[in-house]
């Protein structure tokens, strides 16, 4: 017997007929003798939907009252999935965030989980009945209800595998599993049977869709295993493991892109100590993220151009701050640019093998590419280039690095 932990996003649960399709999933895996919590998100667009609520009722709206709103989603889907599992034979209930108790910091809309009460859960398990629990809400010590951010059902479900010692948390979505590149852009991306949890932190950071970036962390953290599949085809998905269990591990293991990003320049800033700190204290005060960062070799000693990369959604508050400290910093001219995109190349082979940058600089360069930012971890090259070359770049690194299927 196994523990398992099923959770179904939006589209899984997007009508009444997919709930009814998602509970003869937990049917079969009941049947096989398996302890079941499932963890649901709420049905597709039903977020935004109650969003828009609050913004139209009070575009600068109370973020506690905004969380009994729009967690109201999770709790119509989890009581239909109980529901639906009932009638086909199976003891279930559902729980919501408060009822567990998953326990929260008062952080409004982007709560993070402290502790998950499992008591009571684990004695209904233990007697063969099916939690179905509420994703993306949580109570804070006040007892008011959070949430814990767009995406947040599978931190829910990360979390409560690793609170009840599950064996594997199974993620079900509208994709079959991870792939080497988006394979809407690229048709010879082919799905991985493993990857590891550091790569698959760095693809979902880097602009993948298909898992939340703190569920990632949490699952690497508490060493859950997770496993990306389909809830409309019946195929192996991908498995999230720890790199002792890939036997061989690839150089590259996959290409990720952002189109979330936008570059600002910075022209000829006064090139003394302290003046990066003086330019990003301020995006930092003003909860502007700031990404890659290149700076350009003062040739005069004076001054230098400074350029670095924001969310797309940053930059007007981001050029704002910028020109409201303009005679403190004493730059010449600032350059917004939208029109980037960032492409990463990701894999834990790169610790072991030398030449991944050149390789990457090299096909770029042949497809007439060009670099405008370049930034690397210990897994990871990323480079900023023109938005129009994103799809070429991408089938282009894909091929150079041995990835395209057979």
């Amino acid at each position: 017997m196994a523990r398992i932990v099923m959770k179904f996003g939006g589209t899984s649960v997007a009508d009444v007929d997919r709930i009814k399709n998602v509970a003869r999933r937990v049917q079969a895996e009941v049947a096989r003798g398996n302890q079941v919590a499932v963890v649901v998100s709420a049905m597709a667009g039903e977020t935004n939907k109650l969003v828009e609520y609050c913004r139209s009722v009070a575009p600068i709206h109370d973020a506690r009252e905004y969380d009994t709103v729009v967690a109201s989603g999770e709790q119509v889907t989890a009581g239909l999935t109980a529901m639906a599992l009932q009638e086909l034979g199976i003891t279930a209930r559902s729980w919501l965030g408060w009822q567990i108790a998953i326990q929260t910091d008062d952080v409004h809309g982007k709560a993070r989980i402290h502790e998950i009460k499992t008591t009571e859960l684990d004695r209904r398990l233990n007697a063969g009945e099916v939690a179905v629990v509420a994703g993306f809400q949580g109570v804070a010590p006040n007892g008011r209800i959070t949430t814990l951010g767009r995406g947040g059902s599978d931190t829910s479900a990360v979390a409560l595998a690793a609170a009840l010692g599950a064996d594997r948390c199974d993620i079900y979505t509208d994709v079959d599993g991870v792939y080497t590149c988006d394979p809407r852009i690229v048709r010879g991306a082919r799905k991985l049977n493993k990857i590891t949890y550091e790569e698959m932190l760095e693809m979902a950071s880097q602009g993948a869709k298909v898992l939340q970036t703190r569920s990632v962390e949490m699952a690497m953290k508490h060493r859950v295993r997770v496993q990306v599949l389909s809830s409309f085809e019946d195929t192996p998905g991908t498995l999230v493991v720890d790199e002792d269990e890939i036997v061989e591990q690839e150089v590259v293991s996959g290409i990720a892109y952002s189109r979330d990003e936008a570059k600002i320049t910075l022209v000829q800033v006064p090139d003394r100590p302290g003046i990066a700190a003086s330019i990003f204290g301020p995006l930092a005060d003003a909860a502007v993220n700031v990404d890659m960062i290149v700076q350009n070799v003062s040739e005069n000693g004076k001054s230098t151009d400074l350029t670095f990369t924001v969310g797309k959604t940053d930059l007007d508050r981001a050029v704002q701050v910028l020109n409201n400290i303009r005679d403190e910093l004493g730059f010449a001219r600032l350059i917004p640019d939208q029109n980037v995109v960032k492409i990463s190349v990701i894999g834990v082979g790169m610790r072991s093998h030398a030449g991944v940058a050149q390789r990457m600089f090299k096909a770029l360069a042949e497809n007439g590419i060009n670099i405008q930012v370049i930034s690397t971890s210990e897994i990871k090259i990323s480079v900023l280039v023109e938005e129009k070359y994103l799809e070429l770049a991408c089938r282009a690194l894909h091929s150079a690095y041995g990835l395209d299927a057979s």
